[in-house]
């Protein structure tokens, strides 16, 4: 078989598996913005399957033009899925299409206009510069928020997906820079394509390997976390008494940078119990809505008490443990509905 064959063979399989991805996602859960983002992530590598190339000349053909716009365009749509992995309660904004928009116009724009104007360097180096700066960010976002993940099964395929892409797209942009505007021959290609279909199998693979309402937040929206009437173990609902104790007396959910880790130590018990805890006894997800259900209880009693109601709003929210106004009204309001001074309105309405 010829570097040609195996070449086309390799980007057909890649592309097969994605659309085959793309479509289980959309079908099985296309009301989860996670997996929507995931669908739509599938379907730009699929793009970019169809149409990379180590090496990058002035001239590109008319039909690769669109597809390597959508290519570089999805790692917006990279990041944007790695912070709904993460954090089940994020919301796309107008500004992330916008961010996607200009992206992807500026790397159609380096296609048809900017390379073959002689600029062919500035192009490359300038597209795979925002491509690195995309995947630093999602870095970033797993790093801060894998820890608060709660549900262990989805923890690693999370990571390893969220790793797997970045170093294969982090490490083709740097190549991509190096060798800009010069031919690299037909076995730099047909390498890159085997270890794309590579990563693809082995993301899909893995993804397989996760129940689907584990990986997304479909039973988290569908239920709100509650105690089960009755817990098998004793010594598990030891802890839990342990651990309410903490909330409801101590309110340890004030505490600044309070972490699994720092709730663990304090109930003397290993991290990954605390989790398991926390996530099959008690319903939630995600230990920062965990913490944040408990911050918004004590502020809604606060808000609702008639010899507070002139305390300020941004006080209540510091003082049941919040570090800033912004996430305690969105956090606030994805609970009850309604902003904090809507709630206090309405209580005294009743009242």
């Amino acid at each position: 078989m010829t570097l040609a064959a195996t070449e086309l063979a390799f980007r057909a399989a890649s592309v097969a598996l994605l659309l085959v991805l793309a479509a289980s996602l959309f079908q099985g859960f296309r009301n989860v913005l996670a997996a929507r983002l995931g669908a739509a992530f599938a379907l730009g590598s699929a793009a970019h399957a169809a149409s990379y190339s180590v090496g990058v000349s002035a001239l590109v053909p008319a039909w690769h033009a669109p597809l390597i716009a959508l290519s570089t365009g999805n790692i917006v749509v990279f990041w944007l899925f790695t912070r709904t992995l993460f954090d089940d309660e994020f919301r796309l904004r107008r500004w992330h299409g916008l961010i996607w928009g200009l992206v992807t116009a500026f790397s159609f724009a380096g296609c048809v206009w900017i390379a073959p104007g002689g600029n062919v360097r500035f192009s490359v180096t300038m597209v795979n510069l925002i491509v690195l700066g995309f995947i630093a960010l999602a870095i970033v976002q797993t790093i801060a928020s894998w820890p608060a993940d709660l549900v262990e099964r989805r923890r690693r395929v999370r990571v390893f997906i969220v790793c797997a892409a970045a170093l294969y797209g982090g490490l083709n942009a740097l190549l991509q820079i190096v060798v800009a505007g010069s031919d690299v021959g037909d076995l730099a290609d047909t390498i890159n394509a085997g270890v794309l279909a590579c990563i693809v199998a082995a993301i899909t693979y893995a993804m397989m390997r996760v129940d689907g309402a584990d990986l997304f937040p479909v039973a988290a929206a569908a239920v709100a976390p509650s105690l089960p009437a009755a817990v098998e173990d004793v010594a598990d609902q030891k802890l839990i008494d342990a651990l309410l104790r903490l909330m409801a007396d101590e309110r340890i959910y004030r505490h600044e940078n309070i972490t699994v880790g720092v709730l663990a130590g304090r109930l003397k018990i290993p991290e990954y119990r605390l989790r398991r805890l926390i996530n099959q006894r008690l319903g939630y997800r995600n230990f920062n809505v965990f913490l944040n259900n408990h911050r918004i209880e004590e502020a809604k009693a606060a808000l609702a008490d008639p010899a507070q109601a002139e305390v300020p709003v941004i006080t209540i929210a510091m003082d049941a443990g919040f570090q800033s106004l912004g996430p305690f009204n969105r956090a606030f309001k994805a609970v009850t509905g309604v902003t904090p001074t809507e709630y206090r309105r309405l209580k005294a309405e009743v009242a």
